[in-house]
């Protein structure tokens, strides 16, 4: 599903308070990782997951992956620290059309 700009925006804004649930450490994005994240997309839509110790380039392939891998939408990606969007079968976050 593509978010459209107004969309991204309400979900920073969703997101912004929230912690992250999914940390990558030195091992990077395992199958293990990505089950977690998967689990935590279909429990709560929007997460943040940070990733560590990675430069930017390799920072943004992880993102990429995870998003492609969930099926998931990037909303935002500030620094080591990532939000991620996945509407549910039964949504609880309306967004804005």
């Amino acid at each position: 599903m593509a978010l459209n700009d107004k969309q991204k925006r309400y979900l920073r804004g969703l997101a912004h308070p929230l912690k992250p649930v999914v940390m990558l450490g030195n091992k990077g994005l395992t199958d293990n990782v990505q089950a977690e994240i998967d689990n935590a997309l279909s429990r709560h839509e929007l997460i943040k997951v940070k990733v560590s110790g990675a430069e930017k380039a390799e920072r943004l392939a992880i993102l990429n992956s995870i998003a492609d891998t969930n099926s998931a939408d990037l909303v935002m990606s500030i620094g080591h620290v990532a939000a991620f969007y996945r509407a549910a079968k039964e949504p609880t976050i309306q967004l804005p059309r």
